[in-house]
């Protein structure tokens, strides 16, 4: 009896053959929706109309720039494009961010865009401007 006792015993302490469940995934609802910052950016149609209304503000260097649209939906200019200039035809591309410096003198308050222009062109611009000052406070013309 006691034999019969221990085989039982180590039947029931013996590990189960069955795999354990596996986990189940979580419902479609629990997924998060992409947030609107995420969105992709806006098509090359709204950037070339829009472009092609200011594009008289461009900096250009070696027929190129980069320029940042609003975006409504994130409330900053948060979609970048470089441009490329071969005539009078302009290409665009997508780009994460821009890397030049961005024109903060002489573009309208309303304008849609941020322009940008190459540090060697802000230096540029700086001398002149400072050169003028000091023209200006020498009283020379």
């Amino acid at each position: 009896m006691l034999g019969f006792l221990l085989g039982v015993l180590s039947v029931l302490a013996w590990p189960s053959r069955t795999p354990a469940p596996a986990p189940t995934p979580a419902p479609a609802a629990a997924v998060p929706e992409a947030k609107p910052e995420a969105a992709a950016p806006r098509s090359l149609t709204t950037i070339e109309a829009v472009f092609a209304e200011w594009d008289g503000y461009a900096t250009w260097d070696n027929d190129m720039t980069e320029v940042a649209l609003w975006n409504s939906k994130t409330k900053d200019f948060s979609d970048c494009f470089e441009v490329l200039r071969s005539g009078s035809s302009y290409y665009f591309r997508s780009i994460p961010r821009l890397t030049r410096p961005v024109v903060t003198h002489g573009i309208k308050v309303n304008c849609p865009l941020e322009f940008t222009e190459s540090e060697e062109q802000r230096q540029e611009r700086v001398k002149t401007e400072s050169e003028e000052i000091f023209k200006d406070l020498r009283g020379e013309k």
